[in-house]
């Protein structure tokens, strides 16, 4: 199995990377939005997951941007009914949160019922 790489740095290197580092490698939008800080949820949510990475937290913070030190934590994400489980990957770094649970869930059509069209009004039901 290939060893993972992040923009050419591999995964210990990165997780050694300060925050201002880790903003070089990702995508202008993240960047800015690093840039820019977190806001004090995303702050709170950040300090309690560095001091007990084993935690489940449940957060809404959607887009919040996913930085090294969130590596491997479960978090809960609301999709705006419910809280979806979500483990953090190497995979993710640089994305949202947001990103990874859907708040729309796949269409899935059956048989149209009894009704369902103005010509099977007159159809028997034998």
């Amino acid at each position: 199995m290939p060893k993972f790489e992040f923009r050419g740095k591999g995964l210990e290197e990165i997780q050694k990377l300060s925050l201002e580092e880790f903003r070089n490698l990702i995508t202008s939008r993240e960047r800015r939005a690093l840039k820019r800080g977190f806001t004090d949820k995303q702050k709170k949510l950040l300090e309690k997951i560095v001091k007990n990475p084993k935690k489940f937290y449940r957060t809404k913070s959607r887009g919040m941007v996913i930085v090294p030190q969130l590596l491997g934590v479960k978090l809960g994400v609301y999709n705006g009914k419910e809280y979806v489980t979500l483990e953090i990957k190497p995979e993710m770094l640089g994305h949202r949160l947001g990103e990874f649970v859907l708040t729309r869930r796949e269409v899935k059509h059956s048989s149209p019922g009894f009704g369902a069209t103005r010509s099977s009004k007159y159809v028997p039901l034998k």
